[in-house]
């Protein structure tokens, strides 16, 4: 794990950052990277589901009802859309780490203060402002990550990173269930200092190599990818290998690249809203299904343990069959899942529909957050990736009221599962557009 790889002899005085990613081998420096990032990951799906296993408390403690309940539930991702926007400037301005850094630790500080509300009101909107300042550090960490990794193991690694969010999800239910006694505002606090890993992300995660070219900072990123292991000659010049369509063809690049994003932002947006319709509100659905709440939430915990062999089958086999087929495979049987689970009249088979659905959809989750990446080229792949992820988190802020006003006004699960499967379809139809980019440089 620690060869050093040269690139001398590809070119004379030229060479893509590509390429020097292609005749990377994995190190011991990647795995340190990936570890802190695969952190910050866990403390993004915290927050997501920071309180919805205490929001019964958060309804007595405030004496609103599940709609208004869902709104706060809602309020972060709502506060990242725009702020995955706002922080897509800053990206390609001051970098992927300066991002990392700066999100996490102005979200530290907003979330902390919404932990010691004195009104609902006051909950919604500080929550909404720790959204604007976490969109940062959730759109740059899946496309920091690629961009550090040998093209060999990018698929592999980004698809294992998203096992982050199981991990998170298992993490919040402890300290739900170990806090959420004393109140959802310790939970709330605890989820909040856990910012305090931008700390890690400063002292052990180097900028992108990618981002240092395209500035200019060539001497910069030679010293990264040397300590990534690959020797590039001083003389040697580093570019970001712009295809001829791009140096000759503006126009239909310029074109492509609107199509490109449209068919990611459609994707994000019904993968999300199918996902999180049911995620947000699945202890309130088993509870409604006659399980206790100890038990919606030992039901959870266990779903959530089992997306975990998901999202290592789906990294073996992205790498073995490519993004496009196990995406759509994973996502198929995820809306099946989804439709066992709504369907379920007993305890057998809840257990059966929702573990289905667990294991496929987060697996396909891992997939997409690579693939969505990957199909953007490096000059857009910040400001892309914030849009994409924009589109994720609206569908979330939406469909989270949306689907607490259906059970509020007594549709079946069977129709929520429905309305929620036709969204997985119409995700599934929208990367039919997308390039396969399994083993293929970064652009």
């Amino acid at each position: 794990m620690s060869q050093q790889s040269s690139v001398e002899g590809m070119h004379t005085d030229v060479i893509s950052v590509g390429e020097a990613f292609s005749a990377m081998k994995l190190q011991k420096a990647h795995v340190i990277a990936g570890l802190v990032l695969f952190m910050t990951f866990v403390v993004e799906s915290w927050e997501q589901v920071g309180l919805v296993y205490v929001s019964g408390l958060i309804s007595k403690d405030f004496g609103v009802g599940l709609a208004q309940v869902g709104t706060a539930l809602g309020a972060v991702a709502l506060g990242m859309v725009p702020g995955a926007l706002l922080w897509a400037v800053v990206v390609e301005k001051r970098g992927r780490k300066f991002v990392s850094i700066a999100s996490l630790l102005l979200y530290c500080v907003l979330a902390l203060a919404a932990a010691f509300s004195t009104s609902f009101q006051l909950v919604v909107a500080l929550r909404f402002l720790s959204g604007v300042a976490f969109g940062g550090v959730y759109a740059v960490t899946f496309p920091y990550f690629m961009e550090l990794l040998p093209t060999k193991y990018r698929g592999q690694g980004a698809v294992a990173l998203s096992i982050g969010f199981p991990v998170g999800t298992l993490l919040c239910i402890v300290v739900s269930q170990g806090f959420g006694g004393f109140s959802w505002r310790v939970v709330a606090a605890v989820a909040a200092i856990a910012g305090l890993w931008a700390i890690a992300v400063w002292k052990w995660v180097p900028e992108s190599p990618y981002w240092l070219v395209k500035r200019g900072r060539d001497r910069e990123a030679r010293t990264i990818l040397g300590h990534f292991g690959v020797t590039v000659p001083d003389g040697t010049k580093l570019i970001l290998d712009p295809t001829a369509a791009e140096r000759d063809e503006p126009a239909a690049t310029k074109k492509k690249t609107i199509k490109l994003l449209v068919l990611v932002v459609i994707t994000s947006f019904t993968f999300s809203w199918a996902y999180w319709g049911l995620q947000s509100w699945l202890p309130i659905m088993l509870q409604h299904k006659g399980l206790s709440v100890s038990g919606s939430l030992g039901f959870v915990a266990l779903s959530q343990l089992v997306a975990i062999p998901g999202y290592l089958i789906a990294a073996w086999a992205t790498r073995r069959y490519g993004r496009r087929w196990v995406f759509w495979i994973f996502a198929v049987f995820s809306g099946v899942g989804a439709l066992i689970f709504g369907a379920a009249d007993g305890v057998v088979q809840l257990y059966i529909g929702n573990f289905v659905l667990a294991f496929f959809s987060l697996g396909a989750w891992g997939v997409w957050n690579t693939w969505s990446g990957e199909v953007m080229p490096t000059r857009i792949r910040g400001a892309g990736y914030s849009a994409s992820t924009s589109a994720i988190l609206l569908a979330q802020a939406v469909c989270v009221p949306v689907v607490g006003m259906m059970m509020d006004h007594g549709f079946s699960s069977m129709v929520t599962m429905g309305s929620l499967v036709v969204f997985m379809l119409i995700a599934i139809v929208a990367t039919f557009g997308l390039r396969e980019t399994e083993g293929r440089e970064l652009r």
